[in-house]
């Protein structure tokens, strides 16, 4: 009599059983979510089924790209085309993959400071403090805190996307870098008071030809210095200097203005009193030369005929100056006293 050493508890050990029959395995999963099924058919199960892989098919083949945005197509991982705003269809389940780049949309970074509830992972410091971004040494060896945004777009999705691994976040080391090297050429006056315009030009060219150089698919739109403090040790030290700069600033304005408004008015009096001097000089000069003339012409006339000419004279001048008589008299040379014989002052329609 043989023993059977096999125990059902075994897992290795099946006895004369063969593996599972997989029609009988379907059946069992199909059995148990019979219950779920409506009417608990077969046939509705595998309906379902084909719906839900429909379903799937169809939402990894449309997609949607924002007006503001472009739409890069990778299959299996490589660059295919760009696609413009709008609804479009690609291969799918995975075979497709499309990235939405924001190329009209203007990005900015921050440094020194924060957003609160920004988009943008790089968009404000993160990861250190915004104290250790902002801290530079000016051209004097002099300290300064200087805060800054730069405002940006992508250009070319296709360089954004594939020829730099972190663009935003190389752009981010790119601008600390440029900065601090624009402050260092500069004073801690220039950088704080009468630099600032300077510094932002500068600034973007600099990094506008280093994102270029490095092929970052972004054109840099504007570079805005914020706030620049002094180290807060010597902070009340320079806000002194500042003002007694603004006070002497406000003087030389005032003493500008008290010039521009004695100056131009004396300057205005003087070139009055010039050309009235020459109005005056051309105006006698015509006159002498007018009584020249007029006596040169009676001189002629006298050599011609001195009698004529005389009484001529004579005449001319008693029309000039009787009219200006108030009270004529006439007198006979041979009486011994004053005889008034015709009042020629008194109007007409008057009685003597």
């Amino acid at each position: 009599m043989s023993q059977d050493n096999s125990s059902p508890t075994d897992p290795w050990q099946r006895g004369n059983k063969g593996p599972p029959d997989p029609d009988e395995a379907l059946a069992k999963v199909v059995k148990r979510f019979q219950k779920f099924l409506p009417g608990g058919s077969p046939k509705s199960f595998f309906i379902l089924i084909a719906l839900f892989l429909f379903g799937i098919l169809i939402w990894t083949t449309l997609y949607t790209i924002p007006s503001d945005s472009v739409g890069v197509v990778q299959r299996f991982g490589k660059y295919i085309y760009d696609v413009p705003p709008g609804l479009h269809f690609k291969f799918p389940l995975g075979i497709d993959t499309a990235k939405i780049v924001p190329v009209k949309r203007q990005l900015k970074q921050e440094f020194g400071f924060s957003t609160p509830n920004a988009t943008d992972q790089f968009q404000s410091p993160r990861g250190y403090s915004p104290l250790r971004e902002t801290q530079m040494v000016t051209g004097d060896l002099n300290a300064a805190l200087v805060e800054w945004v730069v405002q940006y777009r992508i250009s070319d999705p296709v360089n954004f996307l594939f020829e730099v691994r972190e663009p935003s976040e190389t752009l981010r080391y790119v601008s600390e870098s440029v900065m601090r090297e624009v402050v260092g050429d500069r004073t801690v006056d220039e950088v704080i008071t009468i630099g600032r315009q300077e510094i932002e030009s500068e600034a973007l060219i600099k990094m506008q030809a280093l994102s270029t150089k490095y092929v970052m698919g972004i054109s840099i739109d504007q570079v805005q210095l914020k706030n620049i403090n002094p180290p807060r040790p010597v902070q009340e030290s320079f806000n002194e200097v500042n003002q007694a700069q603004q006070e002497k600033e406000k003087l030389i304005n005032e003493a500008r203005r008290d010039y521009n408004k004695v100056i131009p008015l004396a300057l205005g009096q003087k070139d009055q009193r010039i050309r009235e001097a020459d109005g005056y000089r051309i105006k006698r000069i015509n006159e002498a030369e007018g009584d020249a003339a007029r006596f040169n012409a009676l001189f002629a006339e006298y050599v011609k005929a001195p009698e004529v000419t005389k009484r001529r004279i004579y005449i001319e001048t008693m029309q000039a100056v009787l009219p200006s008589i108030r009270e004529k008299i006439v007198i006979d040379e041979r009486t011994s006293s004053i005889l008034p014989l015709l009042n020629l002052s008194a109007k007409r329609g008057e009685q003597p």
